[in-house]
């Protein structure tokens, strides 16, 4: 059958799906033939997240192994490339164990609701030019509803296994979620502001001058709160090994482990291709129109390493810190970085509400002076608020008893 896509249909624009659409239509009737391939579209980038969150898992490795000065995963295959299908396998047969008093169908939904979000985000992430799953005119505004899904799944974890480790691990990961969701939205505000709109391929065609020199403050402020929502260190105290054991998911193991450790490496991936079609003009780049997806995949590398960087320099957080550095320091930046974007759009785009890339750079030399005195001047505020506390001579303070 002669199967054709019209231009009212929401996948219109999607050049793979359409693709995928015209073969499959020519086997299958016309209805069966959109179901199936979109089934298709989503196993392709179901597939893609494992495998991306199998080999960056390899990548993070080998490259903190370099940071500690040893050599990281080196028996599996040349380089160790192997060493996550290795791991894969030892837990696909190690023993799915659920504790005693456990909410059984709680503790079996969370696996599945962690990485639920992850391949949700990339439906609607153009990695060329008409490759997302789905063109939504809101896509920034889905991405942020997707992402919320994660704190619900930690919470189900820690709620379901009947095990105060767990519990307390929850109990950080949502307060910490919670708590950089707000600088996070703030932060992607004054993006759509330049913009002019919510969809993700829109915001791409709007960065003729990349929106990492547009909005200095809003991208640190949206990195900062992304590292924070992905437990990573230094943010990382939902999962603190020296206090908590393994946090929110110690009761998991084999299938459900294993999938919990690819939601976690697949959403570093994930929020870099966020970032990167957000801040870094998504597949833009000399001769785009073939090497796009080259282009967006480069950038999503170079964002992945300063993850991976970061996590190898710096060290844990307490949780007063962690939440001061959110409430005093990220929020007020962002709502600056807010005021800021909204004054400069009101003042310098046309009547017809464009901005042109004179207008972007103008916009870039403004604030990055803004950005740079926002984070000396805060930066000192806080330094004091989140140090040690020094102890008071002549006071002791007397050791808890133990039971």
């Amino acid at each position: 059958m002669n199967c054709v896509l019209g231009p009212d249909n929401i996948l219109y624009d999607t050049l793979l799906f359409r693709v995928i659409y015209d073969f499959v239509g020519q086997l299958l009737p016309c209805g069966l033939a959109y179901v199936a391939s979109g089934f298709a579209i989503m196993f392709l980038l179901a597939n893609g997240v494992l495998l991306g969150a199998g080999g960056f898992s390899w990548a993070e490795r080998r490259l903190i192994g370099r940071f500690h000065n040893r050599v990281g995963p080196n028996r599996w295959g040349p380089f160790g490339t192997l060493q996550p299908m290795a791991d894969l396998f030892k837990l696909l047969f190690k023993e799915d164990l659920t504790p005693r008093g456990a909410d059984r169908i709680v503790f079996m939904i969370v696996p599945v609701a962690m990485v639920a979000p992850v391949i949700l985000m990339m439906a609607v992430v153009p990695f060329a030019k008409d490759t997302a799953l789905a063109n939504l005119n809101v896509g920034v505004l889905y991405v942020l509803a997707v992402t919320s899904i994660t704190s619900i799944a930690i919470f189900m974890a820690g709620w379901s296994s009947n095990n105060l480790y767990a519990m307390f691990g929850a109990s950080r990961g949502v307060a910490v979620l919670i708590s950089y969701e707000v600088p996070v939205v703030m932060s992607l505000l004054g993006v759509v502001l330049v913009a002019g709109s919510m969809s993700m391929a829109d915001v791409v065609s709007a960065q003729t001058v990349p929106f990492l020199l547009v909005q200095p403050l809003a991208f640190f402020v949206f990195f900062a709160g992304t590292s924070a929502e992905l437990n990573r260190t230094p943010f990382d105290l939902a999962e603190a090994e020296s206090e908590i054991i393994a946090g929110y998911h110690i009761e998991y193991s084999g299938v459900k482990f294993a999938l919990i450790q690819a939601a976690e490496f697949g959403a570093v991936l994930t929020s870099s291709a966020v970032m990167v079609t957000l801040f870094l003009s998504g597949w833009s780049g000399p001769a785009s129109s073939y090497l796009g997806w080259a282009w967006f995949l480069m950038k999503i590398g170079v964002l992945a390493f300063v993850f991976s960087w970061i996590r190898a320099t710096f060290p844990r957080l307490r949780i007063d810190q962690l939440l001061a550095f959110a409430w005093k320091f990220l929020l007020p930046l962002s709502i600056i970085n807010l005021f800021a974007t909204a004054l400069e759009v009101y003042f310098l785009r046309d009547g017809a509400g464009i901005l042109e890339a004179t207008d972007l750079w103008i916009m870039a030399g403004i604030n990055f002076g803004v950005a740079i005195g926002c984070l000396l001047i805060f930066g000192t505020l806080i330094q004091d608020k989140v140090r040690p506390v020094r102890p008071v001579s002549g006071v002791t303070i007397a050791a808890p008893e133990v039971f």
